[in-house]
Protein backbone atom coordinates (compact mmCIF):
# COMPACT_ATOMS: atom_id res chain seq x y z
CA UNK A 1 0.00 0.00 0.00
CA UNK A 2 1.53 3.16 -1.10
CA UNK A 3 -0.33 6.94 -0.28
CA UNK A 4 0.83 10.35 -0.80
CA UNK A 5 0.42 13.75 0.39
CA UNK A 6 1.01 16.95 -0.23
CA UNK A 7 2.24 19.96 1.56
CA UNK A 8 1.90 23.66 0.40
CA UNK A 9 3.27 25.92 2.62
CA UNK A 10 2.87 29.47 2.18
CA UNK A 11 6.06 30.18 0.70
CA UNK A 12 4.42 27.99 -2.20
CA UNK A 13 7.13 25.64 -1.94
CA UNK A 14 5.45 21.32 -2.46
CA UNK A 15 6.35 18.84 -0.28
CA UNK A 16 5.28 15.10 -1.37
CA UNK A 17 5.35 12.47 0.87
CA UNK A 18 4.70 8.69 0.40
CA UNK A 19 4.31 5.98 3.23
CA UNK A 20 6.72 3.28 1.94
CA UNK A 21 9.87 4.04 1.00
CA UNK A 22 10.02 7.75 2.38
CA UNK A 23 11.97 10.37 0.52
CA UNK A 24 13.96 11.89 3.18
CA UNK A 25 14.58 15.33 3.33
CA UNK A 26 16.57 15.59 6.35
CA UNK A 27 18.04 12.82 9.10
CA UNK A 28 15.25 11.28 10.86
CA UNK A 29 14.61 12.78 14.22
CA UNK A 30 14.28 9.80 16.56
CA UNK A 31 16.58 8.69 18.78
CA UNK A 32 18.14 12.37 19.23
CA UNK A 33 17.05 15.73 20.95
CA UNK A 34 19.92 17.55 20.15
CA UNK A 35 17.85 19.85 17.45
CA UNK A 36 15.10 20.05 20.15
CA UNK A 37 17.83 21.03 23.33
CA UNK A 38 16.38 24.56 23.34
CA UNK A 39 13.12 23.04 25.54
CA UNK A 40 14.56 21.75 28.65
CA UNK A 41 16.43 24.03 30.79
CA UNK A 42 20.13 24.22 30.71
CA UNK A 43 19.02 22.36 27.55
CA UNK A 44 19.28 18.81 29.71
CA UNK A 45 16.16 16.72 29.46
CA UNK A 46 14.97 15.01 32.73
CA UNK A 47 16.79 11.71 33.45
CA UNK A 48 15.60 8.61 34.50
CA UNK A 49 12.62 7.67 31.98
CA UNK A 50 13.72 6.01 28.84
CA UNK A 51 11.90 5.47 25.26
CA UNK A 52 12.30 6.68 21.90
CA UNK A 53 13.28 10.38 21.50
CA UNK A 54 11.06 12.36 18.90
CA UNK A 55 12.25 16.21 18.02
CA UNK A 56 8.68 17.18 17.37
CA UNK A 57 8.82 18.93 13.89
CA UNK A 58 5.81 20.45 11.96
CA UNK A 59 6.42 22.32 8.33
CA UNK A 60 9.70 21.77 8.89
CA UNK A 61 10.48 23.89 11.80
CA UNK A 62 11.15 21.81 15.14
CA UNK A 63 8.54 23.29 18.09
CA UNK A 64 8.88 20.69 20.93
CA UNK A 65 10.47 17.32 22.38
CA UNK A 66 8.96 13.83 23.29
CA UNK A 67 9.62 10.79 24.97
CA UNK A 68 7.52 7.66 23.53
CA UNK A 69 6.80 4.33 24.96
CA UNK A 70 6.83 2.27 21.88
CA UNK A 71 5.65 -0.66 24.22
CA UNK A 72 2.67 1.49 25.75
CA UNK A 73 1.93 3.52 22.08
CA UNK A 74 2.01 6.42 24.77
CA UNK A 75 4.19 9.65 24.99
CA UNK A 76 6.20 9.45 28.50
CA UNK A 77 6.57 13.47 28.65
CA UNK A 78 6.32 16.42 26.26
CA UNK A 79 8.59 19.19 26.72
CA UNK A 80 8.27 22.73 25.37
CA UNK A 81 8.89 26.49 25.74
CA UNK A 82 5.33 28.19 27.38
CA UNK A 83 4.56 31.32 25.12
CA UNK A 84 1.45 33.59 26.44
CA UNK A 85 -1.43 31.94 24.97
CA UNK A 86 -3.52 33.50 22.11
CA UNK A 87 -5.97 32.66 19.48
CA UNK A 88 -8.46 29.78 19.62
CA UNK A 89 -7.76 26.00 19.63
CA UNK A 90 -7.00 25.65 16.15
CA UNK A 91 -9.16 23.21 13.55
CA UNK A 92 -6.33 20.73 12.51
CA UNK A 93 -6.12 17.14 10.87
CA UNK A 94 -4.62 14.36 13.84
CA UNK A 95 -0.81 13.73 12.80
CA UNK A 96 1.35 10.76 13.19
CA UNK A 97 5.30 10.25 13.35
CA UNK A 98 6.14 8.59 10.33
CA UNK A 99 10.57 8.05 11.69
CA UNK A 100 8.85 5.84 14.43
CA UNK A 101 7.97 3.27 11.64
CA UNK A 102 10.71 4.13 9.43
CA UNK A 103 14.20 5.20 10.17
CA UNK A 104 14.81 6.74 7.16
CA UNK A 105 11.65 8.76 7.05
CA UNK A 106 11.48 12.33 7.01
CA UNK A 107 10.64 13.68 10.53
CA UNK A 108 7.98 15.52 9.43
CA UNK A 109 4.89 15.04 11.55
CA UNK A 110 1.91 14.28 8.82
CA UNK A 111 -1.48 14.23 8.78
CA UNK A 112 -3.57 10.87 8.84
CA UNK A 113 -4.65 9.80 5.52
CA UNK A 114 -8.48 9.48 5.12
CA UNK A 115 -8.27 5.70 3.77
CA UNK A 116 -6.34 2.71 5.10
CA UNK A 117 -3.04 3.24 7.19
CA UNK A 118 0.14 1.69 6.51
CA UNK A 119 0.85 -1.53 8.94
CA UNK A 120 4.23 -0.29 9.78
CA UNK A 121 2.95 2.98 10.88
CA UNK A 122 -0.11 1.25 13.03
CA UNK A 123 2.44 -1.21 14.61
CA UNK A 124 4.55 1.72 15.28
CA UNK A 125 2.06 4.12 17.17
CA UNK A 126 -1.29 4.86 18.37
CA UNK A 127 -3.42 5.42 15.20
CA UNK A 128 -6.71 7.76 15.12
CA UNK A 129 -8.96 4.53 15.78
CA UNK A 130 -7.56 3.67 18.97
CA UNK A 131 -9.60 5.91 20.26
CA UNK A 132 -13.47 5.01 18.70
CA UNK A 133 -15.17 4.14 20.99
CA UNK A 134 -12.78 3.80 23.95
CA UNK A 135 -14.45 5.78 26.50
CA UNK A 136 -11.40 8.13 26.94
CA UNK A 137 -10.83 11.31 25.16
CA UNK A 138 -6.97 12.44 23.22
CA UNK A 139 -5.53 14.23 26.41
CA UNK A 140 -2.65 16.54 25.45
CA UNK A 141 0.67 16.83 27.26
CA UNK A 142 1.94 19.51 25.36
CA UNK A 143 -1.36 21.70 25.06
CA UNK A 144 -2.45 24.25 22.25
CA UNK A 145 -3.69 26.27 24.99
CA UNK A 146 0.05 26.94 25.93
CA UNK A 147 1.04 28.65 22.59
CA UNK A 148 0.27 32.08 20.63
CA UNK A 149 1.61 30.83 17.22
CA UNK A 150 -1.06 29.14 14.81
CA UNK A 151 1.85 26.50 13.68
CA UNK A 152 2.74 25.73 17.13
CA UNK A 153 -1.03 25.38 18.52
CA UNK A 154 -1.34 22.81 15.39
CA UNK A 155 1.62 20.98 15.70
CA UNK A 156 0.71 19.85 19.25
CA UNK A 157 -1.78 17.88 17.77
CA UNK A 158 -0.24 14.75 16.76
CA UNK A 159 -0.96 11.45 19.12
CA UNK A 160 2.76 10.96 19.90
CA UNK A 161 1.48 13.66 22.29
CA UNK A 162 -1.69 12.74 23.42
CA UNK A 163 -2.21 9.65 26.31
CA UNK A 164 -6.10 8.34 26.92
CA UNK A 165 -7.58 10.75 29.55
CA UNK A 166 -11.27 10.81 30.85
CA UNK A 167 -13.21 13.50 29.54
CA UNK A 168 -13.83 14.39 33.05
CA UNK A 169 -10.26 15.13 34.01
CA UNK A 170 -9.27 16.76 30.24
CA UNK A 171 -12.12 19.60 30.33
CA UNK A 172 -12.34 19.70 34.43
CA UNK A 173 -9.62 19.88 36.90
CA UNK A 174 -6.73 19.05 34.26
CA UNK A 175 -7.76 21.74 32.35
CA UNK A 176 -8.46 24.64 35.33
CA UNK A 177 -4.71 23.45 35.97
CA UNK A 178 -3.79 24.26 32.12
CA UNK A 179 -5.21 27.85 32.78
CA UNK A 180 -3.80 28.28 36.05
CA UNK A 181 -0.24 27.78 34.95
CA UNK A 182 -0.84 30.17 31.98
CA UNK A 183 -1.94 32.80 33.83
CA UNK A 184 0.49 32.54 36.92
CA UNK A 185 3.77 32.19 34.37
CA UNK A 186 2.28 35.02 32.43
CA UNK A 187 1.65 37.04 35.17
CA UNK A 188 5.15 36.32 36.57
CA UNK A 189 7.35 34.93 34.55
CA UNK A 190 10.21 37.47 32.60
CA UNK A 191 11.62 35.20 30.38
CA UNK A 192 11.57 31.73 28.95
CA UNK A 193 9.36 29.48 31.04
CA UNK A 194 9.99 25.20 30.62
CA UNK A 195 7.30 22.57 31.11
CA UNK A 196 7.40 19.15 31.31
CA UNK A 197 4.08 17.00 31.20
CA UNK A 198 4.04 13.41 31.45
CA UNK A 199 1.96 10.26 32.24
CA UNK A 200 2.01 7.80 35.19
CA UNK A 201 1.18 4.38 34.04
CA UNK A 202 -0.75 1.60 36.87
CA UNK A 203 1.63 -0.06 38.12
CA UNK A 204 0.11 -3.23 36.32
CA UNK A 205 -0.94 -1.85 32.72
CA UNK A 206 -4.29 -0.90 31.73
CA UNK A 207 -5.26 -0.52 27.59
CA UNK A 208 -7.88 0.30 25.44
CA UNK A 209 -8.07 -1.76 22.07
CA UNK A 210 -6.58 -5.08 22.88
CA UNK A 211 -3.19 -3.86 24.47
CA UNK A 212 -2.90 -1.45 21.50
CA UNK A 213 -3.11 1.54 24.02
CA UNK A 214 -1.68 1.98 27.62
CA UNK A 215 -3.78 4.21 29.88
CA UNK A 216 -2.22 6.34 32.30
CA UNK A 217 -3.24 6.11 36.01
CA UNK A 218 -2.23 10.05 36.38
CA UNK A 219 -0.84 13.04 34.67
CA UNK A 220 1.75 15.04 35.61
CA UNK A 221 2.83 18.40 34.81
CA UNK A 222 6.27 20.98 36.12
CA UNK A 223 7.14 23.99 34.92
CA UNK A 224 10.70 25.55 35.53
CA UNK A 225 10.81 29.26 35.43
CA UNK A 226 14.55 30.95 36.06
CA UNK A 227 13.73 34.44 35.90
CA UNK A 228 10.48 35.72 37.60
CA UNK A 229 9.11 38.99 38.98
CA UNK A 230 10.69 40.11 42.15
CA UNK A 231 7.54 41.70 43.31
CA UNK A 232 5.39 38.49 43.35
CA UNK A 233 2.66 38.03 45.42
CA UNK A 234 2.75 36.24 48.90
CA UNK A 235 0.58 34.03 47.77
CA UNK A 236 3.38 32.34 44.92
CA UNK A 237 6.86 33.13 46.43
CA UNK A 238 6.38 29.14 47.15
CA UNK A 239 5.79 28.87 44.00
CA UNK A 240 8.49 30.02 41.98
CA UNK A 241 11.05 29.00 40.72
CA UNK A 242 9.43 25.80 40.12
CA UNK A 243 6.03 24.12 41.10
CA UNK A 244 4.65 20.91 39.88
CA UNK A 245 1.17 19.02 40.24
CA UNK A 246 -0.24 15.17 39.56
CA UNK A 247 -3.80 14.48 38.18
CA UNK A 248 -6.36 11.64 38.75
CA UNK A 249 -7.37 9.89 35.40
CA UNK A 250 -9.02 6.88 37.64
CA UNK A 251 -11.64 8.36 40.26
CA UNK A 252 -11.28 4.69 41.62
CA UNK A 253 -7.86 4.83 42.32
CA UNK A 254 -6.22 5.35 45.89
CA UNK A 255 -5.44 8.73 47.53
CA UNK A 256 -2.09 8.41 48.93
CA UNK A 257 -0.88 10.31 45.61
CA UNK A 258 -3.79 12.29 45.17
CA UNK A 259 -6.66 12.48 47.60
CA UNK A 260 -10.51 12.90 46.43
CA UNK A 261 -12.23 16.28 47.15
CA UNK A 262 -15.72 15.12 47.99
CA UNK A 263 -17.08 18.60 48.13
CA UNK A 264 -16.31 18.60 44.28
CA UNK A 265 -19.21 18.42 41.87
CA UNK A 266 -20.29 14.85 41.37
CA UNK A 267 -19.30 14.98 37.19
CA UNK A 268 -15.57 15.91 38.44
CA UNK A 269 -15.36 13.72 41.30
CA UNK A 270 -12.27 11.43 41.63
CA UNK A 271 -10.22 13.47 39.25
CA UNK A 272 -8.57 16.33 41.40
CA UNK A 273 -5.52 17.68 40.73
CA UNK A 274 -2.55 18.18 43.32
CA UNK A 275 -0.12 20.95 43.08
CA UNK A 276 3.07 20.60 44.99
CA UNK A 277 6.94 21.13 45.03
CA UNK A 278 8.57 19.49 42.69
CA UNK A 279 11.06 17.21 44.97
CA UNK A 280 8.04 15.58 45.76
CA UNK A 281 6.70 15.03 42.03
CA UNK A 282 10.07 13.50 41.94
CA UNK A 283 9.85 11.23 45.15
CA UNK A 284 6.38 10.10 43.32
CA UNK A 285 7.69 9.73 39.64
CA UNK A 286 10.59 7.51 41.63
CA UNK A 287 8.20 5.26 43.07
CA UNK A 288 6.09 4.27 40.42
CA UNK A 289 9.23 4.13 37.80
CA UNK A 290 11.27 2.44 40.30
CA UNK A 291 14.16 4.85 39.66
CA UNK A 292 15.61 7.94 40.42
CA UNK A 293 14.13 10.67 38.45
CA UNK A 294 15.25 14.31 37.48
CA UNK A 295 12.32 16.56 35.81
CA UNK A 296 15.11 19.95 35.74
CA UNK A 297 18.66 20.27 35.62
CA UNK A 298 19.29 21.74 39.37
CA UNK A 299 16.00 21.63 40.19
CA UNK A 300 15.31 25.11 38.04
CA UNK A 301 18.70 26.54 39.76
CA UNK A 302 21.30 28.18 38.00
Amino acid sequence: LIFYLIYLNGAGDVFVFKSLGYTSMCRADVGDFGPCTSFFYNECPPKGLEGAKICQRYMNKYHFASLYDRHRRIPLYSAYLFIPASGKRPKTHWKFEPQLAYTKADGNMMPFPSGPIDQNVVESQTVETDYTNSSYTRGHLNPSLHHSDPTEKCSTFTLTNIVPQKEESNDGPWAALEMDVNKRLTSYCEKEAYIVTGAIPYRKDRWIKKDRVAVPEYLWSAYCCPSYRKNISTTFTQEFPTFAAIGRNDPSSTEEIVPIDKSKPKRIRGYDVRLMPLKTLEMFLQDRFGRAISVFYNWCSP
